[in-house]
């Protein structure tokens, strides 16, 4: 038995599009069996909050479509039908177990600010409260950049934080993480994962996602590091095994936690904000915020780039472009060039706070440095 799930009181349920509809239609008997899976959790007296996929998916075939719309436009008339279908049929089966659903659709703006961030979680808590089940999805109707917040696994992790949810369970087509294509005759399920880089290392995810579907099984796998990195064990299952994964039984792969719960808003600013700039620094700076977890000082920074005002979050970089953190700078954009590189001594008075405090700055890890992105101008 997994005790992590079996002990949990609030949950957070990802679904995938693939595991509700076939042909472009919602799969009632599919829905049917993951509301009565819920409905059980429920009944012990627990809470659930559940993220779906499928709007898009479901509006497909009733629109004629033939196959899932690459264009945005197509991709947000599918959602808007396929929404309301997707949400009446949650609705009817979870009636037949007495339970409310409130649904709750969120686009990247709503938790990419710390008020909408906040405005969320009120919203959340008081369905919880009111021993509603909340079906979160992303508000595709009205995305603009992409259909997608990077895909509803990201967007389950970051729920399940949110809400301060003792678990997360991410389920789709596939019953565990495998060491290969699940296809493979020699690929073996990875049954537990303690370390990411050592545990998962050489596994095949190339193959990810469907034809109705956005993620794959590396969104599962980062958004499962997400959620343990801020405290919260994760377990990746199909949606067949839903019952048996909250019962704590040896199914999919569990990941266990591998860091300590962070206050809201450095969740918010490691996974959910958009950086407004860049800020690169010399290699001394570099070592100590890692190494020493001091703040950052103007001396250390060699660059500045983007349009930012002050409390906004910005990338943090090394010598070499990758990106090491974020933060929340203390100074506006056009008032920083004229400090950096200057030691706090050089510095009136009123100039000498730190320009980002390590109170609000999240680092990465080495392994999750990546390339860095351009900055918005």
């Amino acid at each position: 038995m997994r005790d992590e799930i079996t002990a949990a009181t609030r949950v957070v349920v990802k679904v995938g599009s693939s595991s509700l509809t076939t042909n472009g239609r919602a799969d009632l008997d599919r829905i049917a069996a993951l509301v009565d899976a819920l409905a059980d959790w429920r009944a012990s007296g627990r809470e659930v909050v559940l993220v779906s996929s499928g709007a898009i998916a479901a509006g497909i075939s009733p629109l004629a479509m033939k196959r899932r719309p690459r264009n945005l436009a197509d991709q947000q008339a599918a959602a808007a039908v396929g929404q309301g279908i997707l949400i009446q049929h949650y609705a009817q089966h979870f009636a037949t177990r007495d339970l409310t659903v409130g649904q709750v659709l969120l686009t990247v703006g709503d938790i990419t600010g710390q008020q909408s961030y906040r405005n969320a979680l009120r919203t959340l808590e008081r369905l919880l409260h009111f021993g509603v089940v909340p079906i979160v999805n992303e508000n595709d109707t009205v995305a603009t950049d992409e259909i997608r917040f990077g895909d509803n696994d990201r967007l389950a992790a970051l729920t399940a934080h949110l809400v301060h949810a003792d678990a997360l369970v991410l389920l789709s087509d596939t019953d565990a993480v495998y060491t290969a294509h699940p296809s493979d005759p020699e690929a073996r399920r990875i049954s537990e994962v303690r370390d990411a880089v050592a545990d998962l290392a050489g596994i095949d995810t190339s193959r990810g996602g469907t034809s109705v579907g956005t993620g794959g099984m590396q969104t599962k796998i980062d958004a499962a590091r997400m959620a343990t990195s801020a405290g919260i064990p994760a377990l990746v299952t199909s949606t067949q095994l839903a019952r048996e994964a909250l019962a704590g039984e040896d199914v999919g792969t569990f990941f266990h936690r591998t860091g300590k719960r962070r206050p809201a808003r450095l969740m918010w600013l490691a996974h959910a904000s958009k950086a407004r700039g860049v800020l690169t620094l010399d290699q001394g700076a570099v070592r100590a915020l890692q190494q020493r977890g001091a703040s950052l000082l103007a001396a250390g920074i060699t660059a500045v780039s983007g349009h930012f005002q002050a409390h906004d979050p910005v990338e943090l970089r090394d010598p070499q472009g990758r990106v090491i953190g974020r933060g929340l700078v203390a100074y506006d954009s056009d008032r920083l060039p004229e400090l950096i590189g200057r030691s706090t001594g050089d510095l009136d008075p009123q100039l000498r706070r730190s320009i980002v405090h390590r109170d609000v700055m999240v680092l990465r890890p080495p392994e999750a440095r990546v390339a860095p992105e351009p900055a918005e101008r």
